[in-house]
């Protein structure tokens, strides 16, 4: 397969990327975080779904809690953000360039990145911006449905400073159905937590509405 405009340069990462990757480290077990729960173990390639997305530290959080397990997180970012002095940096840190412009939707560039690489956690905070009233948007399943990959639910307290991670679900086909199972997961780590039960709720609607598909 021709290696996309857009790939990871293979090279080992400089001194720069190593250098930030150890802050958000010394970040992560400064403020006493801790993890509940690994991703499934033997996993090599994967999406990540985390929620609540309640603030831009969220990503550090991941990326201490991925470093500390021994995965590289990867994550999604605009094409112009892959260009002059920051585009080895960016790809270092392990994001993947998305081109708006290409006839190939980010669906379609995404699962082409899963095929093209031997391991990718594919991190995606999936309630999109920080004033979700807690529905989950579907790029996270398109995605892992087109790349046949599994999800794995994460849920975070940011109270208890805890970042966990759930069994690996293998989308179905069916939104609704699927999109219940990690309901029932996240709530089952923090019950009553009012995101999680709009994202019950979501999942009920779509199951009652009949709409299988995302």
């Amino acid at each position: 397969m021709t290696a996309s405009l857009h790939a990871q340069p293979a090279r080992a990462p400089p001194i720069l990327s190593r250098f930030v990757r150890w802050i958000i480290f010394r970040i992560w077990r400064f403020q006493g975080w801790r993890i509940a729960g690994e991703p499934p173990a033997g996993l090599k390639k994967f999406v990540i779904a985390g929620a609540p997305h309640t603030s831009n530290w969220d990503f550090v959080f991941f990326a201490g809690a991925t470093q500390e397990l021994g995965i590289q997180p990867n994550f999604m970012g605009k094409h112009t953000l892959f260009k002059g002095f920051m585009r080895n940096f960016m790809f270092d840190m392990g994001g993947i360039s998305i081109d708006r412009t290409k006839r190939a939707n980010a669906v379609e560039q995404v699962a082409a990145e899963f095929e093209r690489r031997d391991e990718l956690a594919l991190v995606i905070a999936v309630e999109g911006t920080r004033s979700s009233d807690g529905t989950w948007r579907s790029g996270f399943y398109n995605i892992a449905q087109a790349a046949n990959v599994p999800i794995v639910p994460a849920w975070v307290c940011n109270a208890d400073k805890v970042l966990g991670f759930g069994p690996a679900i293998a989308p179905s086909g069916n939104y609704g159905e699927d999109l219940a199972r990690i309901a029932q997961f996240m709530l089952s780590k923090r019950p009553g937590y009012s995101r999680y039960e709009v994202l019950e709720a979501q999942a009920r609607r779509l199951i009652e509405e009949g709409e299988g598909d995302a």
